[in-house]
């Protein structure tokens, strides 16, 4: 086991009606505030008017800027500093999933900076303070929430990165399931297969001795793949709905990698996919992580078969373990296919057109990954294998 040093401050408020406390949580972080959501869902499901209301008990101006896409673009981030600026914003309450979450984080970081806010994505410069954020959480999926990591695109160059500090986690998250009732089944199985690919992006390590959250990562897992046909074939399972929401936010919040060092490559790889061609981000892991697999698991084959066993109850052949990891890993991709995902990049047409261009983008900063270190030719055969 790795040394660590775990921290977690965001307050989480979960339960049934739990947005009407958004105000009372709000003006313990500010009493001007930028409400940051994405397109008109909040308002035709009365969610903003509950949250408005909730504001205006309590005492906290607020101002708007919504139009976060899902894939969220750095010119709003831009805009959004701007307004925090000039109206003098003291902190961020972000109502939606992780896409509006990040632009938040964005935004609540860049203030503070004199230069541009792709800045802190490229490296150009690192995080020294930031506003404070809230959460009103629509979409269980990013794990956002509690984590303090944020993702962007920036469409000059389709560039997808990106960046991470601790003191982005947002102060508090306000988790009702019942806000997840009418998403369509497809982003939910988006965020079903966001929050796996969080747990295997901590699982898939070279670090020993880590049993306590190998096996909490396994449980996590056959808990989301248990619950997920539940969700998309009953909606108003409250019951489902909370346990998915909840193991979204355990699967990045960072208990689950606590002394052990995570790879992150496939999250690397998705990324050109997305900053291209403006797919689901869960649709891209479901596509990129069984190929990367495919391509990494002699490295650690145990490991594999551990999962295949642990997971899938796939029975360990001891005399032939790759056949134990490669039933382990058909297991995920008929779970993916199960709930509606892609598996391959054919299915949402994409060609090998980008490949190389994807494959030096996402690699032009050295080898991505730590599980495997992949350079730009393992990259694009990587992507030859999803195809």
């Amino acid at each position: 086991m790795e040394n660590f040093i775990y921290e977690n401050a965001t307050k989480l408020i979960f339960g049934k009606d739990t947005e009407t406390k958004t105000g009372e949580e709000t003006k313990q972080i500010g009493k001007k505030v930028l409400l940051h959501y994405g397109g008109g869902s909040i308002k035709k499901s009365g969610l903003y008017d509950r949250i408005t209301k909730s504001l205006t008990d309590a005492g906290v101006e607020y101002l708007e800027l919504g139009g976060v896409k899902p894939n969220p673009l750095i010119s709003l981030v831009r805009e959004g500093v701007e307004l925090c600026r000039s109206e003098e914003v003291d902190a961020i309450l972000a109502v939606g999933g992780g896409s509006v979450i990040d632009s938040a984080k964005a935004i609540a970081a860049a203030v503070y900076y004199d230069g541009d806010a792709w800045d802190f994505f490229t490296g150009k410069t690192s995080y020294e303070q930031s506003l404070p954020i809230g959460v009103v959480l629509t979409i269980p999926a990013a794990g956002s929430e509690t984590s303090g990591g944020t993702v962007v695109t920036n469409q000059d160059g389709d560039y997808k990165k990106a960046f991470g500090h601790g003191g982005l986690r947002p102060k508090f998250a306000i988790m009702n399931p019942e806000l997840t009732y009418t998403l369509p089944d497809y982003q939910t199985a988006c965020g079903i297969t966001d929050m796996t690919s969080h747990i295997f992006e901590r699982y898939f390590t070279n670090s020993t001795h880590v049993e306590v959250t190998d096996r909490l990562c396994e449980g996590t897992l056959r808990t989301i793949m248990n619950q997920a046909p539940k969700v998309l074939n009953e909606s108003h399972n409250y019951d489902a709905r909370a346990e998915i929401m909840y193991a979204g936010t355990i699967a990045h919040n960072d208990s689950l990698g606590v002394g052990r060092i995570g790879c992150w490559a496939t999250h690397g790889i998705e990324h050109e996919i997305s900053g291209i061609y403006d797919i689901a981000h869960g649709a891209g892991l479901a596509i990129m992580f069984p190929a990367w697999m495919k391509y990494v698991y002699k490295h650690d084959v145990k490991r594999f078969a551990q999962f295949a066993n642990r997971v899938f109850d796939v029975e360990i052949d001891l005399d032939d373990l790759e056949k134990t990891a490669l039933q382990g890993i058909a297991k995920l991709e008929a779970f993916f296919v199960s709930i509606g995902m892609p598996t391959r990049l054919s299915e949402v047409e994409i060609d090998d057109k980008h490949f190389e261009e994807m494959a030096r983008k996402a690699t032009e900063n050295g080898p991505i990954g730590n599980f495997v270190k992949l350079e730009k030719d393992d990259v694009f055969r990587i992507y030859e294998l999803a195809q």
